[in-house]
């Protein structure tokens, strides 16, 4: 669970080295979890990367370090807030995803980002 300026973790290769969410759409309390796409600006980017310095970029969060309940009663959390770079047609700009992915990222619809991970926890 994340929210209005939180800092996420680039989980990719796009150059992005910090992601500050500014924007939660579609939630009326601005919190946002696993699997959901928040429009984040950069903080710090690779000079050689896709994303520029200051840019607004859509990002789908794939691990959060609060923990979130499954549906046969499970819990899963993570080190760290993380999140990958997407376009508007919801495919990554970067070419591999690093770290763990949750589940519900594949469950939400995103199967080209859950097939570039190699791990689906």
């Amino acid at each position: 669970m994340v929210q209005l300026r939180s800092f996420l973790v680039p989980a990719d290769n796009s150059g992005a080295k910090k992601l500050m969410i500014i924007g939660v759409p579609g939630r009326v309390g601005k919190i946002a979890t696993l699997g959901d796409v928040v429009l984040c600006v950069v903080r710090g980017a690779d000079p050689n990367g896709t994303v520029k310095d200051h840019e607004k970029v859509k990002v789908l969060i794939v691990r959060t370090k609060k923990e979130v309940r499954r549906f046969d009663g499970t819990y899963i959390r993570f080190d760290d807030n993380a999140g990958v770079v997407i376009d508007k047609q919801g495919m990554p700009l970067g070419t591999r995803i690093l770290g763990p992915l949750a589940r519900e990222v594949k469950e939400v619809g995103f199967n080209k980002i859950a097939s570039l991970s190699r791990e689906v926890v």
